[in-house]
C-alpha cells in the first residue's frame, strides 16, 4: 500500500426551513482516502435533515 496523508476539503450550507427544522447540504472532496494514495480522489455529497421537538 502506498501511504500518503489524507486531505479533505468540505463545503456545506444550512437551510433553516422553519423553527425546529433545518436541511443541510454537504460536499466533501477526499484525496488519499484511508491514507492510501492508490485510491481516490473521492467526492461525497450529503443531505441532512435536523428536527427538534
Amino acid at each position: 500500500m502506498n501511504y500518503q496523508p489524507e486531505r479533505i476539503l468540505e463545503a456545506y450550507y444550512n437551510f433553516s426551513l422553519r423553527k425546529g427544522l433545518a436541511l443541510s447540504a454537504d460536499v466533501q472532496r477526499i484525496w488519499n482516502p484511508a491514507y492510501n494514495a492508490d485510491r481516490g480522489p473521492v467526492l461525497v455529497a450529503l443531505l441532512r435533515l435536523h428536527t427538534e421537538f
